[in-house]
């Protein structure tokens, strides 16, 4: 598939969720490396230290939060052209008749409600231009067209499919206006999410998510991708 890429991101702004450590770091790192101005969401600014980053206050699951980081956004640049919504967590490993519920009502709350919030406040910046761009982070736990939905972590399981459905509808919704909404699977990496066995760095992890947001205006929307690669949901 020839995909147009945008070389430099110089003169752009993109907004990435859960930027402290991790892969968000990573992506944070990389669109500051390409030229834009990055906006590096954390619960406590003062984790971010990157003198390429700013640091905006956000929890996702707070609606203040959310609605102030996208306020400073504009206020600031007014335009975004890049969202990352990249926090995210993954407790209760066992199945589903034997996990804590307040666990599942706050992983959907972070991966699912948070990233659904974000896009509520971010689209009338996204869609100022011409392909803006939202990066959905998934996993291949998500894919609910395999056979492969046994094992456990329901909670986070069905929060990113529920992000998927998310990516379908703003592409379906939006993409006529010029938005480009992707998901993508980072593979299992070595975060505190997934653990030191883990045989992916973050920067393997960045990779993919790094490119999604930099396809340029027609670029392939309302899809999951792993590796640079087109993925079936």
């Amino acid at each position: 598939m020839d995909i147009s890429l945008y070389e430099s991101l110089d003169g752009q702004t993109a907004l990435v969720t859960g930027a402290t450590r991790g892969i968000g770091k990573i992506i944070a790192e990389n669109l500051a490396d390409l030229g834009a101005t990055v906006y590096a969401g954390a619960r406590d600014p003062d984790d971010i230290v990157a003198s390429t980053q700013r640091p905006v206050q956000l929890d996702v699951t707070v609606n203040k939060d959310v609605k102030t980081a996208i306020d400073v956004v504009k206020e600031e640049e007014g335009a975004l052209d890049i969202l990352v919504n990249n926090a995210g967590i993954s407790p209760g490993l066992g199945p589903l008749h034997t996990i804590d519920f307040d666990e599942f009502e706050r992983t959907m709350a972070v991966n699912l409600r948070g990233p659904t919030l974000l896009c509520k406040h971010a689209l009338p910046l996204l869609l100022n231009n011409r392909g803006g761009r939202v990066v959905n982070l998934s996993s291949g736990l998500a894919q609910y067209t395999t056979d492969e939905l046994d094992g456990g972590k329901p909670a986070y399981r069905i929060s990113k499919i529920g992000l998927g459905g998310l990516t379908a509808y703003l592409h379906a919704e939006y993409n006529e206006q010029g938005l480009i909404a992707n998901a993508v699977s980072p593979g299992w990496v070595r975060t505190d999410m997934g653990g030191e066995a883990a045989p992916r760095s973050p920067e393997k992890g960045a990779e993919t998510p790094t490119w999604l947001a930099r396809f340029k205006p027609g670029g392939p929307s309302g899809k999951f991708w792993k590796d640079k690669d087109e993925r079936p949901w």
